[in-house]
């Protein structure tokens, strides 16, 4: 019986990478049945609201989302409808992998997964002005916030992850030698869960820009990598730079009821309508959505589908080296499926 889900294209290029990835999903065999909502700046447009009522009912009801790109305005405007969504529904678990897709890069063979706490830290938006001698905006202040819960559950969730993918260490990135309350907490209960998993998962910890560095040096000596918001924010996209940018980043976010996969990348409104978007981002989230929903075959099939295409330089697209746009890129993924 097919999975509904909730389908969100999205701003700029969004519409044009869920097309894609829809062909996809239906070449591959999925068994899912879409409801299309809005969200972003085409709910503006279409009925006056970033993060329509009905866009959220449609997520409670299906508990599974698959979103395009959302344009966030820079400084002004509404606030990030991801973050906004991510609240609503608790999805307090991102998980980014970084694997490699396309050879002749930096790097050959990356397999790493980082596991970032999505409801807490300097995240929150807890934030104010303070004025100071008549200005009102003299000085600005942020609070960060870490709970034993949000901490305990963050990191149990990179150890059920390790061990149900057969993976075999943790790496906990923090800045417990400066922060010594947040992210001493953090790291406190890092270590209390991790004696749960002693002699199945290796645990170890790094300061956070000991872990950059090192990401950049040596990739290899990472397996998982959990850590808070900010940091994970940050860690994610340099991961995906040694697999070739955020155009090869998937992403899921996932609560106790409901998840929602997603492209990282922006929605890139300067080649909107040009059909030369690159799709990658958004199918590997479909794949991680369709093991989700408990339809691995289908998964693994359009992942072998898209390393195959991007073997060779002539079906890439153009962001990639290659030639190809958006629709010559999808018809040869569907060429590939086994």
């Amino acid at each position: 019986m097919a999975t509904t889900i909730t389908v969100i294209p999205g701003d700029g290029i969004g519409p044009e990478v869920t097309d894609a990835t829809l062909t996809i999903l239906e070449a591959a065999g999925a068994e899912l049945e879409y409801d299309e909502q809005l969200a972003g700046l085409a709910g503006v447009d279409a009925l006056k609201n970033p993060l329509p009522e009905g866009t959220l009912d449609s997520i409670r009801r299906n508990q599974v989302c698959l979103k395009g790109p959302l344009t966030t305005p820079v400084g002004t405007g509404f606030r990030s409808i991801n973050v906004a969504i991510r609240k609503e529904f608790d999805l307090y678990a991102n998980v980014r992998p970084a694997m490699t897709m396309v050879p002749g890069g930096r790097y050959e063979d990356i397999d790493l997964v980082l596991i970032r706490e999505n409801t807490e830290g300097l995240y929150v938006g807890v934030e104010h002005y303070i004025g100071l001698e008549g200005d009102p905006r003299a000085a600005a202040e942020s609070v960060m916030i870490i709970t034993r819960f949000g901490a305990e559950r963050i990191v149990r969730y990179a150890f059920e992850y390790a061990r149900a993918n057969d993976r075999t260490k943790v790496t906990l990135a923090h800045k417990a030698n400066i922060l010594k309350y947040t992210q001493g907490l953090f790291l406190d209960v890092g270590r209390e869960v991790a004696r749960e998993y002693e002699g199945e998962v290796e645990f170890e910890d790094r300061i956070i820009d000991a872990t950059a560095m090192q990401l950049v040096v040596n990739p290899y000596d990472f397996d998982v990598l959990v850590m808070e918001n900010m940091f994970g924010d940050i860690l994610s996209d340099l991961m995906a730079g040694l697999v070739g940018g955020m155009g090869l980043a998937p992403a899921g976010n996932i609560g106790k009821d409901t998840a929602m996969f997603e492209a990282v990348h922006g929605s890139a409104p300067d080649i909107a309508g040009q059909g030369i978007a690159n799709p990658c981002s958004l199918t590997l989230s479909a794949a991680m959505l369709l093991e989700h929903v408990d339809q691995p075959d289908a998964a693994r099939r359009i992942r072998d589908a898209l390393r195959t295409t991007l073997e060779d330089e002539a079906t890439r697209t153009r962001d990639l080296g290659g030639t190809c746009n958006t629709k010559e890129f999808t018809d040869a993924v569907v060429r590939n499926l086994d």
